[in-house]
């Protein structure tokens, strides 16, 4: 059953804060339904252009719904306006779903300012767009809120930076909801790659390493995620995406800074780290993965952790 999407649409909406996400999220497939909610039928957004058919406010959203708030053009003057109360108002109605984990909120840019003004931010993790940190902080001095971040994640409630971080934000959660692979079509689709805020753990091997666009890389990848558990020699790698082993090796490391061999490498200790999460033992974990025995997991691993603790 797909996750309904409920963004909800204020006058001087940014366009781009509304469409980006969406458009993400739908490029999904069928596992989110959108819909647009707000005080008004129709509003005039931050390019003047008219967004209308919008629904009325619900009162109260269904399980598993995901709200996103948008953020408007000039926060000093759209979040004073009769609308915006409105907003806040109903805001404050969702706060019991919201703390009970049934519904995630999703705050895009200055978002964050109307969620915080509506109390829905105190204790949170939190950040926006840099020009209105302050402002979020004294909107909502209980906040954790956090500087030079992409988005922060905390729990159920995510906030993000300015425009284009929210496609950043709803592609991880595609990650989260349908899988990496899924997030990684839509991120190509898009030709965007996935960035990282500073509070995040490090991304999947499966989603790291593609923010480049160079054709015969990522078939090189496609090939080896497909396939991590392979012996893939780099002649028969290079083979496979028709060019020489040289040119293969030379294209990872001036377009990925990393072997072919250490790429592989990270897409077999994911596999493994995967299946000893299922419970299975590290012996038969590491032969899945491709790994000769459960030493050699160990020793990749051990090797990895120390060229990121350098």
């Amino acid at each position: 059953m797909p996750q309904t999407v409920w963004f909800l649409i204020l006058p001087g909406v940014m366009t781009l804060d509304v469409t980006g996400p969406a458009e993400t999220l739908r490029l999904a497939g069928e596992r989110f339904t959108l819909r647009y909610i707000g005080p008004e039928a129709w509003v005039l957004s931050s390019t003047e252009m008219t967004i209308a058919g919008i629904e009325p406010l619900p009162e109260t959203l269904p399980p598993d719904s995901l709200l996103v708030v948008p953020g408007v053009c000039d926060s000093a003057v759209w979040l004073r306006t009769p609308q915006a109360e409105s907003a806040r108002r109903w805001l404050r109605r969702q706060q019991p779903l919201l703390r009970a984990r049934q519904i995630t909120l999703v705050c895009v840019c200055s978002g964050a300012l109307l969620a915080a003004q509506a109390g829905l931010l105190d204790g949170v993790a939190c950040t926006t767009h840099h020009d209105v940190l302050s402002h979020l902080k004294a909107a909502a001095p209980a906040a954790l809120v956090k500087e030079n971040r992409v988005f922060v994640d905390d729990g159920n409630i995510w906030t993000s930076a300015g425009i284009t971080a929210g496609i950043d934000l709803a592609l991880h959660l595609i990650n989260r909801q349908c899988g990496a692979q899924t997030a990684l079509d839509v991120a190509r689709d898009m030709v965007v790659w996935f960035r990282r805020s500073g509070d995040d753990p490090q991304l999947s091997p499966w989603l790291r390493y593609r923010n480049h666009l160079h054709p015969a890389i990522h078939r090189a990848q496609d090939a080896m995620i497909a396939c991590p558990e392979h012996s893939w020699s780099l002649d028969d790698l290079a083979a496979h995406v028709h060019v020489s082993g040289r040119h293969l090796a030379r294209l990872f490391r001036q377009h990925l800074g990393i072997s072919v061999r250490e790429y592989h490498e990270q897409l077999r200790l994911g596999i493994a780290r995967q299946r000893q999460q299922q419970g299975e033992g590290v012996e038969k974990a590491a032969l899945a993965a491709g790994f000769s025995s459960a030493r050699q997991l160990r020793r990749a691993h051990a090797r990895w952790r120390d060229q990121l603790t350098q």
